[in-house]
């Protein structure tokens, strides 16, 4: 598709070029029904300033030494959820290897940050011009794409949920994950096993695998869930809630470190012992959960792999541009370390 121009937008407007310039600078000097014809056509056509050329434009009267130097190196745009789920680092890092290598440049924005000041997700990649955008981890709007997708190559990284047409995902096979914990767990001996649920189309596949395996083992009676809005804190008060039944669990998945970490300090809080007392795992095996004094079970997310596999869509898309999308999945594994063992409690299994 090709992208609207200005003189796309004086000819929906029946004005000047010029006169488009004006209004798109803020200009007082243009009549307000001739303002409304130019902001109605943007709207409409979905018309985009051109700012790289416009910043350049604007430099030509400088001297020579402050102008951008030529051959500017490619661009690719990465949109995060949130900067702050350490997950994200080892996937940027598989990102970046490849990325880099074939000589590209990542330019990172925080997707929370802009959605909470109002500003628009994707389009400033547009302006750029971005060679193409990687979004990673979960939007709250993914039809925010749609235009961007139509424009420039876009791949999804980390996330599950339903994309525009032509958009690669590379994910972890987050089913696969949850049925690692949860056969884990009972295979210790666990007859009572919870589970912080997180949010969006990866929260309900680990939630969903996790109650359908609890199922086939005859438990599904004795799997509460707690819903978790996969923060520290929000792991915290669920496992407060879920600690404070008369049937309380005696093993907890997490749906991430983050939430798992937050179940550690509650479980300690009450007085009882990891794994002695209660038994926890997380998922995405984060530098978070090695450090020595948590020692967290968790699942590998396989992040360096998602992220390359993600870089290597984007340049194959680039190269070959119009192909359908498609879905990969990366095999998760299971790393048991200190917060797991057999239960203790009176009145459950023990292998």
């Amino acid at each position: 598709m090709r992208a609207p121009t200005i003189r796309d937008v004086a000819d929906r407007a029946g004005v000047s070029k010029s006169l488009v310039s004006l209004v798109l600078r803020g200009s007082d000097r243009v009549r307000a029904e001739k303002r409304d014809a130019v902001l109605r056509a943007v709207r409409e056509l979905g018309y985009r300033p051109n700012t790289a050329a416009r910043s350049l434009s604007e430099r030509r009267t400088l001297p020579h030494s402050r102008l951008p130097p030529s051959g500017a190196t490619p661009v690719v745009g990465v949109l995060l959820n949130d900067l702050r789920n350490p997950w994200y680092v080892d996937l940027l890092d598989g990102l970046n290897s490849l990325l880099s290598a074939s000589g590209r440049h990542m330019l990172l924005a925080d997707a929370r940050l802009n959605r909470r000041v109002g500003h628009d997700l994707a389009g400033p990649f547009l302006d750029l011009p971005a060679d193409g955008l990687v979004v990673v981890g979960t939007l709250p709007d993914p039809a925010a794409l749609d235009a961007v997708a139509a424009r420039i190559p876009v791949v999804v990284a980390g996330a599950r949920e339903p994309v525009p047409a032509g958009v690669d995902v590379v994910a972890n096979d987050d089913e696969r994950g949850a049925r690692l914990v949860t056969e884990h767990l009972i295979g210790l001996g666990h007859r009572t096993i919870a589970h912080l649920a997180g949010y969006g189309a990866v929260g309900e596949l680990r939630r969903g695998a996790f109650e359908s395996v609890m199922r086939e083992h005859g438990l599904g009676e004795r799997a509460p869930v707690e819903p978790c809005d996969m923060t520290e804190e929000g792991g915290y008060r669920a496992t407060v809630r879920l600690l404070s039944r008369p049937d309380r669990p005696t093993a907890v998945f997490a749906v991430n470190d983050i939430a798992c970490v937050g179940a550690l300090s509650a479980a300690e809080e009450l007085g009882l012992s990891v794994p002695r007392d209660l038994s926890l795992v997380g998922y995405d095996n984060t530098s978070i959960s090695r450090l020595r004094h948590l020692w967290l079970t968790t699942v590998d997310h396989a992040g360096h792999e998602v992220g390359r596999r993600a870089a290597r869509c984007l340049l194959d898309r680039l190269e070959r541009p119009g192909a359908e999308g498609r879905l990969q999945l990366a095999a998760p594994t299971l790393e048991v370390r200190g917060t797991t063992g057999p239960p203790t409690v009176p009145g459950t299994v023990r292998d």
